[in-house]
């Protein structure tokens, strides 16, 4: 009894994957959520929003505060001058956003540019928004955009251009260089940027993550997507937020409204908070994170695993075809069993077969847990 708009969009393999781990007792390696709690303080934050009567519907674009946080946040950290009235609404988590913005601005037919591997909410929204996905493959070794085949995605009939930088699975973080290309090929064609940024300063190694917005020409065209989920180690409150031009923001607000009007009303308040009194936890968490990332992706090398060491995020890839297996789903749904030990494949992500044999592995957990799960992998048989 599916919807026609649901055809061949498969169940998010992070729930599979996950599932599998209870069930197994595995070291989940899989999913991205921390082990351990945000600052004590938004902790805090929302403790007192629940215990003074921030329990019922927030405004619809979300808390006043929150908006005014998120446009001070934009400012501080690039510069951005936002109105917090019309330019910032707050969303569900950075997924409502993107399903929110593409639901609110893709017509049946709109070709949409986007890097792939993507994250799986990508291809099912533009799907259900009626859009047509146009790949751009971020290739091994180094899963970087060819400048070329990004610009013979574009065709007159594309509208859109959904970019995610720094970019998951693959912890490339976009250059200046590959930035400018893609806003020239938005002013050219007259194209929107929608951005997923959540991200955005989960960064290593001295890189700098660089807004598109604040290319010259792109802030009226450009939808930033974010959420303090990822910055601020509450993966579960789903406090996000969309800004941009204020006719982007009200095409979100537009769908929003009818997906879930408003949610997380306690939350808000210390989201903003936090934002505010804490701008200095998400690069102590950067790097306590470009600490466990060298922990696992030394540990993976190894257990006999062809690493790539991500720029950003949470992930890091490995390339497992020389182990003899079918593919990455066949490698990590046997995992468990061989080395109880969960991971995701990422050949769902894209719709060439590029990933057929790539990996993708979690370090944002505490540093025994990668520990216990590298002690697993080293002990195990990976080979088919």
């Amino acid at each position: 009894m599916l919807a026609h708009r649901l055809d061949g969009i498969p169940p998010t393999i992070f729930t599979t994957m996950s599932a599998l781990a209870a069930r197994t007792g595995s070291v989940n390696l899989g999913q991205g959520f921390p082990d351990v709690d945000g600052p004590p303080e938004l902790i805090a934050g929302a403790v007192e929003a629940l215990e003074t009567g921030h329990n019922q519907y927030a405004p619809g674009p979300g808390v006043a505060a929150l908006r005014q946080a998120v446009a001070r946040h934009q400012q501080r950290h690039y510069g951005i001058e936002l109105d917090p009235d019309t330019e910032v609404v707050v969303t569900t988590g950075c997924t409502e956003a993107v399903a929110a913005a593409l639901l609110g601005l893709v017509d049946p037919g709109d070709e949409v540019v986007v890097l792939e591997p993507y994250y799986d909410s990508y291809p099912a929204m533009i799907q259900m928004a009626g859009g047509v996905r146009r790949p751009v493959t971020l290739r091994g070794p180094d899963f970087r955009p060819d400048l070329d085949e990004l610009r013979a995605a574009v065709t007159p009939r594309t509208r859109f251009v959904l970019l995610n930088s720094p970019h998951n699975p693959t912890g490339t973080v976009l250059t200046r260089e590959e930035l400018q290309a893609v806003a020239d090929l938005a002013i050219e064609h007259d194209l929107v940027v929608i951005t997923d940024e959540v991200y955005e300063h989960l960064v290593f190694d001295g890189r700098e993550h660089l807004p598109i917005a604040t290319l010259p020409g792109m802030s009226e065209r450009t939808l930033t997507l974010s959420s303090a989920g990822k910055s601020y180690s509450v993966t579960g409150w789903k406090v996000g937020w969309a800004t941009g031009p204020a006719e982007l923001v009200g095409a979100v607000l537009a769908a929003k409204q009818w997906l879930t009007f408003t949610s997380g009303s306690p939350l808000q308040p210390a989201v903003a908070r936090a934002l505010d009194e804490r701008p200095d936890f998400p690069a102590q968490l950067a790097a306590a994170l470009q600490d466990r990332r060298d922990l696992l992706c030394a540990g993976l090398a190894d257990a006999g695993l062809d690493v790539h060491v991500p720029e950003g995020t949470y992930f890091a890839t490995t390339d497992i075809s020389s182990l003899g297996w079918e593919d990455g789903r066949a490698f990590c749904l046997a995992l468990p069993e061989r080395a109880g030990v969960v991971a995701i494949p990422t050949q769902g992500f894209y719709d060439s077969g590029a990933g057929r044999h790539l990996v993708r592995w979690a370090f944002c957990k505490e540093r025994p847990v990668i520990e216990e799960g590298l002690r697993r992998l080293r002990a195990a048989d990976l080979a088919r």
